[in-house]
């Protein structure tokens, strides 16, 4: 990447590498199968595997409240480079999904600083940091799991932006399924992970500050929705790889819906949301074994 004077040398950051260490206990994934309304709630024994993207559960970030920066973040620095943009969102991400993860596990994540790039958009100045997660479990030296985590930092809002034209979602689902992002579906979500950002729960602070019209549904919340999906339509499948890219954010202002169907290969999953206008908002392939 290049810096810039305004930016920093943020290219310090590249490579950088941290591990943290966790355990896969049941309550966690109780919870989250209630959140999403299961009916019965998963047993959650000991040896159960744990779903596609649901460890997201653990390994969660355990700042100290005098810590917490005006967005409900971190402050800005540490293990992620210290980007000087106030708006930080989750753009994406892409798994291999290589052997199970199960309750019980003990279970490490080794996080490494992929890349930064800093852009110039419609907007202003764009930053986008990947970061490479790799999840082993029981002392393994393979992992268990590979995720690249997709992170853009954004200016704050003016009042001359223009929002990017929308994008028509596809047609042809087989699977389709209504959601409502009501506060307690977020708050919960929020909670489960212990993300404080406040865009997910603060109306005041992401209308007033952020300038968005209402509280923003999150990006992995979409993506597990997606993959609950594929879930419930095939719960015999097991699923390989995943890759999803957030394309307009979600507001909790109306429903929205989650969509697929399963490609002529017999093995590829195409996934996607849209909001109530039929504007797609997240773009997603799973890949089947």
């Amino acid at each position: 990447m290049q810096d810039t004077p305004e930016l920093g040398p943020l290219s310090q950051w590249i490579g950088r590498s941290e591990t943290v260490h966790d355990l896969i206990g049941a309550t966690p994934i109780k919870a989250l199968a209630a959140t999403l309304d299961h009916d019965p709630l998963p047993a959650a024994q000991a040896g159960d595997e744990i779903p596609p993207l649901w460890h997201w559960l653990y390994f969660l970030p355990l700042h100290r409240q005098s810590g917490i920066g005006p967005d409900g973040h971190a402050r800005r620095g540490g293990f992620l480079p210290p980007v000087p943009l106030p708006r930080r969102m989750w753009a994406g991400g892409q798994f291999e999904f290589r052997s199970a993860l199960r309750v019980g596990d003990a279970v490490a994540r080794t996080s490494t600083i992929d890349d930064v790039t800093v852009k110039e958009g419609r907007t202003g100045t764009l930053v986008f940091v990947k970061v490479r997660h790799e999840v082993s479990s029981n002392g393994a030296a393979a992992p268990a799991l590979v995720e690249f985590h997709d992170i853009v930092y954004r200016e704050a809002q003016r009042p001359d932006d223009v929002a990017p034209p929308p994008q028509a979602a596809p047609t042809g689902a087989t699977w389709r399924r209504e959601i409502v992002p009501d506060d307690v579906l977020l708050f919960r979500y929020s909670a489960l992970t212990f993300n404080g950002h406040r865009i997910h729960y603060d109306r005041r602070y992401v209308t007033e500050t952020e300038g968005y019209p209402g509280l923003i549904v999150h990006g992995p919340l979409i993506a597990t929705l997606l993959m609950d999906l594929l879930r419930r339509e095939l719960p015999q499948a097991r699923v390989e790889t995943f890759r999803f890219k957030a394309v307009r954010a979600t507001f909790d202002l109306h429903p929205f819906h989650v969509n697929g169907r399963l490609e002529p290969d017999g093995k590829t999953v195409r996934l996607w949301a849209n909001d109530h206008e039929g504007w797609l908002t997240m773009d997603a392939t799973a890949t089947l074994a």
